[in-house]
């Protein structure tokens, strides 16, 4: 569905990268209208974004004045996204101040509003945008987090603007959630688990599985869109980073363990999404596994690994909410209810998994069963799809929420 978007531009180095993520919205169908500052203007020219867009760029409120754009844009638009959201943005945006067209824009916009910070370490973590960003977030904006890595010159850090097809995605799961969703995760830390772990065998050799992580990135690109705080423990994901994670990068299901345990501590929910071996070599071989002569397979020994879900249900606090899953071949929703009772979760995901079945795939067809009896079977829909249901049952759950 077509929808009516804003897309305002700070002056930052990552202004040109806004010019991604208008292609991906016009691409997409969707209605831009450009609010660059006076600032990014300096970075990217007004006939670019006006060639892009196929819309009239301005940057102040005298432009085209008898069509009231200060007011006008705000109130038509679906959706406003900002990006890269400068820390000056968002000490204005916090603060209601509005001395050009994109802030006056952010006040009179009634639909959700997506800032996606840019700036250097050091000002992301001043006490001043912290507490600008607490503000906005409080208010129902989502503020999401900037990524880590090259800034501008030799420095590196958290504070890179997140990859604009990540923007994209959590915009389009606001958009499909509609004007009316509110930011019901504001304030909540969640933890998810995404990807597959491997044990190592030897230097060239593991033991691992097909999990792809793509459902685990969706429920934090859901969360995301929904307000959270998030944390994303991805073991060997092949993905791009979701936009607005803490992102912690394990191999093992040792490391896996270690990362989502102390993660966890704090955490208001925590999403197993991830795929544990089950099983680890007893023994590393410092040299690779030659064949012999004999032609005789040499016998590998196998240890069990940590069962990571029922530790979290053991440490698990009356007011978090633990989701576990099950990848099962057969009697599916029988060995969900008996794993579910088994890791003390509040919810199961249980899907049927195969050559063909979920693996890799971009949908995904599952039963969500809850430790009250409850049960939810979601037909075959996208996995952003499968993850927003499920974070309603989990909203459902938190404490001091309907």
């Amino acid at each position: 569905m077509s929808a009516s978007i804003v897309l305002g531009v700070g002056g930052g180095i990552a202004a040109y990268k806004a010019c991604e993520l208008l292609r991906l919205f016009t691409e997409s169908g969707h209605r831009v209208r450009v609010v660059p500052t006076a600032s990014a203007l300096r970075f990217v020219g007004a006939p670019t974004w006006a060639a892009l867009s196929g819309q009239p760029v301005a940057d102040d409120v005298w432009t085209d004045v008898h069509e009231v754009p200060h007011v006008r844009l705000g109130k038509q638009a679906d959706l406003v996204v900002v990006a890269p959201t400068t820390t000056d943005l968002l000490a204005k945006a916090a603060h209601g101040l509005a001395d050009d067209l994109l802030t006056n824009t952010l006040l009179t916009a009634r639909c959700p509003v997506l800032l996606a910070p840019a700036m250097h370490t050091e000002m992301w973590e001043h006490p001043a945008t912290v507490a600008n960003v607490a503000t906005l977030r409080s208010r129902g904006v989502r503020v999401i987090e900037p990524a880590v890595g090259r800034l501008t010159g030799a420095d590196t850090g958290k504070g890179r603007l997140p990859d604009p097809a990540e923007i994209f995605a959590v915009a389009v799961r606001l958009l499909a959630r509609g004007d009316a969703a509110p930011a019901d995760l504001a304030g909540r830390r969640v933890v998810v688990t995404a990807g597959g772990t491997r044990e190592p065998l030897d230097p060239v050799r593991f033991l691992g599985n097909r999990s792809s992580g793509k459902q685990g990135y969706a429920f934090a690109r859901a969360a995301v869109a929904r307000g959270a705080r998030v944390t994303v423990v991805a073991a060997n994901v092949d993905l791009a980073d979701p936009a607005g994670v803490d992102l912690i990068r394990v191999g093992t299901t040792a490391e896996l363990r270690e990362a989502t345990v102390k993660a966890a501590v704090d955490a208001d929910a925590v999403v197993m999404a991830a795929a544990p071996a089950d099983f680890r070599p007893a023994t590393y071989a410092p040299g690779k596994i030659k064949k012999s002569d004999d032609g005789v397979a040499p016998t590998i020994e196998l240890v069990t690994n940590p069962d990571i879900a029922a530790e979290l249900g053991q440490r698990k606090r009356p007011e978090q909410v633990l989701v576990v899953f099950a990848a099962e071949t057969g009697d599916a929703e029988a060995n969900g209810r008996a794993k579910l009772a088994r890791k003390r979760a509040d919810l199961i995901v249980i899907n049927e998994v195969g050559p063909d079945l979920v693996f890799g795939a971009d949908t995904n067809t599952v039963t969500v069963i809850g430790a009250d009896g409850s049960v939810s079977r979601l037909p075959e829909q996208a996995k952003e799809a499968v993850a927003d249901a499920v974070w309603d049952l989990v909203v459902a759950r938190l404490p001091g929420r309907s």
